[in-house]
């Protein structure tokens, strides 16, 4: 019934306690989940997820925050696409958020190697015919220009995919959009201080929409705080569907055809 188009089971938080996860998905009907990898290091273990279980799929990419970490050249990102479950690129794309604080000083115009990191996940989308995962933080205008200058407008050859955890603007909604992109909300949706976000998600078309949990992160009102888990999914939809008037079965059901259209061979 719900799908969740965004999670980290491979995280540890989650990992060591994914029978439990299991089941209460199940109970709160939430029938499929994709599990985003976010480095190189971390895909053998995400990709072993997908095959084990038949209602998970997996992604391959390295998230534009990471540091440290096994550098994504081309081949790596193709030869990883190419294995079975593997349906995405990401989770990619540009975060600029607080960096000065965050990473020593530095500014955003020493962020060029998250730039071009973005520019080869797009490339590998584009060459392997799968979709891009879109991490986009306090660095819209460049994620929306370089999704340009890479041909991304949504026209056959196009890699296309989805903003993931959207937090940005109408404006921004309305870019990727343009792009030919779907937008994902998350648990975000719930929080008080989403009042602006609410309106973004009734603007978005219900046709273009994802729901995700972001998990082990942004767990959604009611379990604000505590550790987040794919069974809370329904709570987004839920969220969804008081904005837009609808019944929350619409929602489950328009979003689960989303990730289907989007993701290829996510069929249980």
């Amino acid at each position: 019934m719900f799908v969740d188009s965004h999670c980290h089971l491979s995280f540890p938080e989650l990992a060591a306690q994914l029978p439990q996860i299991r089941e209460a998905m199940a109970a709160a009907g939430v029938d499929r989940a994709l599990c985003i990898c976010t480095t190189l290091e971390e895909f053998e273990d995400v990709h072993a997820l997908a095959m084990r279980y038949d209602n998970f799929w997996a992604t391959v990419g390295v998230h534009p925050d990471n540091e440290g970490v096994q550098e994504p050249a081309l081949e790596h990102l193709l030869e990883r696409a190419a294995r079975p479950r593997v349906v995405a690129i990401g989770e990619t794309g540009l975060d600029y958020y607080q960096m000065e604080e965050r990473k020593g000083g530095r500014g955003i115009g020493d962020l060029e190697w998250q730039r071009n990191r973005f520019r080869t996940h797009i490339r590998a989308g584009r060459q392997c015919g799968k979709p891009l995962v879109i991490h986009t933080r306090a660095s819209s205008a460049d994620t929306v220009a370089i999704l340009k200058e890479e041909g991304e407008d949504g026209s056959p050859g196009s890699a296309g995919g989805v903003f993931h955890c959207f937090t940005e603007t109408a404006e921004v909604a309305r870019a990727a959009l343009d792009l030919g992109f779907y937008i994902s909300f998350s648990g975000i949706l719930t929080f008080k201080s989403a009042a602006e976000l609410r309106d973004v998600a009734r603007f978005v078309p219900l046709d273009r929409m994802l729901i995700e949990t972001d998990s082990p992160y942004l767990a959604p009102v009611p379990y604000r705080g505590k550790v987040n888990n794919p069974s809370y999914v329904p709570f987004v939809a839920k969220q969804v569907a008081e904005l837009r008037g609808l019944p929350v079965e619409d929602v489950a059901a328009r979003t689960s055809a989303n990730f289907e259209a989007l993701f290829a061979g996510v069929r249980c």
